[in-house]
Parts: C-alpha cells; structure tokens; sequence
C-alpha cells in the first residue's frame, strides 16, 4: 500500500516504523551535545576565573548574556522553524556553536568572552531546543509528552557525560584545548543528526502519531489553534511565562554555581563535577518518565509538581554542608528539572495548539531565559557581597512558590 499520501483529514495509515521516531532519536542526539556542552560552564568557570583574575559576578555575567540572548534569538528560530523546519535552522545554528566553542579557545580579555559566549553561542543555541521540541510536537499527538520527554533526556546524559569529559580535558590539556575539542565534536554531531530532521509528517505523506485514535477530539483541538499575537494578549501565556521564568532562574543559578559551591565548602573539582552528572543521570531518567505522566495526568499538574520540588530542593540546599547532602540535593533537582524540561512544549500545544507553537513557544522561552540570566548572574553577585550562596538559594526557594500559584491559576486560553 503507498503511504505517501496527504494529510487531509482522512485516515492515512502509517508504516510499520513511523518516521517520528526518527526525529525524536536525532533531537536526543543533539541535544546531548548542546546541553552537555553549555552546562560545562561551571567546571570551565574556576580554570577561566583564576587565569584572568575576574570576579564571579563578571564571569557568570557571561552566561547570563548567553541565556538572555538565547531567549530573544529563540523568538526568531521558533518562527523560522514554523517556516522552513528545523533541519535548516539546527544545520546552520549548530555549525555556528561548534564555532564558538572553539573560538573561546582564544579569549584574552572579558569583552572577548561576553562577544563569544555571550553572542555567538547564544545564537547557535537558540537554534536547538525550540525548533527540535516544537518538530517532536507536530509529529506526535498521542504520546507527545512521552516523546518530548525521550529527546529531553538527552539533556541529562549531556549533562552526565560532558562536564566529566571537560573535567579530564582540563586536567590534561588546560582549559583552552578544551573548549576546541568540545567545539569540534559538537559541530560534527549536530551537523550530522541535523540532515534527518523533517519539518511535519505532511512533508512525507504522513500524519501524525495518534491522530486516527483522536478523531473525537478534532474540533477541541482546532478550537485551541491561537496565534502568537493573540496569545502574548492573554494572561494564560503570561502565567506559563511565570513558571517557565521561575523555574529557569533557578536551573541556570544551580548549573553554573553548584561547582564553585561545592568547592568552596571543601568538596574536590573532581567530586563536584560529578554532582553535576548526578543531576544529569536523574533528570534524564526523569524526563522519560515524567514525559509518560504528563500524557496521563496533564501538563498543569506535571508543572505544579516539579515548582513542588524544586522550592523543597534549594531549602535543602541551605543545609547540605556535606557530600551526601549535595547528591541529596542533586537527586531532587534533577526530578525537578525533569519536569520543567517536558511539560514547555505540551503546555503550550494544551493551550493555545500547533498553529504558531514555535512561535508562541520561542517567546515563552525568551521570558524563561530573562529568568535563567538572573539566577546565574544574581547568584554570582549575591556571593560577591556577602561571600556566600545563602541568600541566592532563599530566592530560587521563593521562585519556586511563585510559580506553584501561577501554575494553578492557568487557565484556557479565552480567546
């Protein structure tokens, strides 16, 4: 039987291996080598500092820029991606971070790094997690938690494997070879994963996975299909904005602290390196389940759920003095970031459709990337003062609860 139909609103049969998988497997791939290498930053943070005698608020202002501008280029890359898919837009943008990364091989001075880091990586970034996610949701309506939650957990393995790997390079090679190393793999692999990206099933001759089983539901979900501008003028994207914006503060602040934190309370670079790959190990574990309850029970609850935790976690925090505490610590984040990670694209499906998800989903991200710039650039001068984290963990504490609220508040887009 030729499959290669297309999508018209009749049943159109798939193959016996839907194309989707596909897709998910190829953004796991990059995603692992994205995430993996910017969250790297914290154990590149103390090598960089020391050689220039910088402070710790100027070194994280670095990547508090880089998460900044990641958000407004994902408000670009999201429409981009609506438009021509995101094999162009992830082929481009990913050669273009590998280059950064091994032009940070060059820096000698702060404006070099905030040009660098903050700029140039950032637009390669912003080319990966809304384009990739925003792919996985037009291929999947049945299972499409499950599925963003899969590619998501490549994340947590990047973030498992790539801060050991920098950690070693270091040691061996210094931190300048490092970054060129990790530059040149991850423009390899992304290039490479980037050519089996397809933009919709409809490009195929498909539908999408589990759109026969929800006939029923058709008319409540074009009833969802929002526009961007309609959308940015309703509270409901605004209170997701909230628990997207609380719970990156919080995300950025611990990923590009927790090292030095852990350092400075006596703990080697080589065991709190591995905090880090606790957090990466549970969170992509994490995502793969809690991607398969936010199917069951709804993206809103999976949100109030993790904003639960992840307050819990940096209360915790504040008396983790120990190892033991710390990978405490690690294992509750990690759920927490889990969680955060695979309700973004379901929420924003849930409430306002496919319409101009990535459009709609680039905007939110650009909210939540404000917040990620505020956490690891606060938190770096929080410590300058006071010569301590304590202060930053009461507030990643009190974001937390902030979100809670705006997560139960959510309500259907009223159009």
């Amino acid at each position: 039987m030729d499959n290669r139909k297309p999508t018209t609103g009749t049943e159109v049969k798939q193959p016996k291996f839907f194309y989707g998988y596909t897709i998910v497997v190829a953004s796991f791939v990059i995603l692992m080598i994205v995430w993996g290498a910017q969250y790297s930053f914290g154990v590149f943070f103390k090598p960089v500092l020391n050689e220039f005698g910088w402070t710790r608020a100027e070194t994280s202002g670095a990547y508090s820029l880089n998460m900044i501008l990641i958000g407004v280029f994902s408000i670009f890359t999201g429409r981009l991606s609506d438009r021509f898919g995101a094999r162009l837009v992830v082929t481009v943008l990913g050669f273009t971070m590998g280059l950064g990364y091994c032009l940070m091989s060059q820096i000698n001075s702060i404006w070099q790094m905030y040009l660098i880091y903050g700029v140039l990586l950032s637009l390669g970034i912003s080319g990966m997690w809304v384009p990739l996610i925003s792919t996985i949701a037009r291929w999947f309506v049945k299972r499409r938690g499950l599925m963003s939650g899969i590619a998501a957990s490549g994340v947590g393995i990047g973030t498992m494997a790539l801060p050991q790997l920098a950690n070693y390079l270091i040691t061996n090679y210094e931190w300048r070879t490092s970054y060129i190393i990790i530059g040149l793999i991850a423009m390899a692999t992304i290039v490479i994963a980037a050519q089996f990206l397809r933009r919709d099933p409809g490009d195929m001759g498909l539908s999408a996975y589990g759109t026969d089983a929800v006939k029923t539901e058709n008319n409540q979900l074009k009833a969802r299909e929002v526009s961007a501008p309609r959308a940015i003028g309703g509270s409901t994207f605004w209170l997701i904005c909230v628990v997207f914006l609380s719970a990156n503060f919080c995300i950025q602040l611990a990923m590009v602290h927790i090292v030095p934190h852990a350092t400075d309370i006596g703990i080697s670079a080589a065991v709190a390196a591995t905090i880090v790959s606790v957090i990466g190990i549970v969170s992509s574990g994490g995502k793969v389940v809690l991607g398969g309850i936010v199917d069951r029970i709804g993206s809103k609850r999976v949100a109030l759920m993790f904003l639960i935790l992840q307050s819990l976690s940096f209360l915790w925090l504040l008396v983790a003095g120990e190892v033991w505490m710390l990978y405490i610590f690690a294992v509750v984040f990690g759920v927490s970031w889990a969680g955060f990670a695979v309700v973004q694209s379901p929420l924003i499906a849930d409430y306002f459709g496919l319409r101009a998800h990535g459009a709609i989903f680039g905007l939110a991200i650009f909210v939540a990337n404000i917040g990620g710039a505020a956490g690891s650039l606060l938190a770096g001068r929080i410590f300058d003062v006071t010569g301590s984290y304590f202060w930053a963990f009461i507030s990643c504490a009190a974001l937390g609860i902030a979100g809670q609220i705006a997560s139960i508040l959510l309500k259907p887009h009223n159009k």
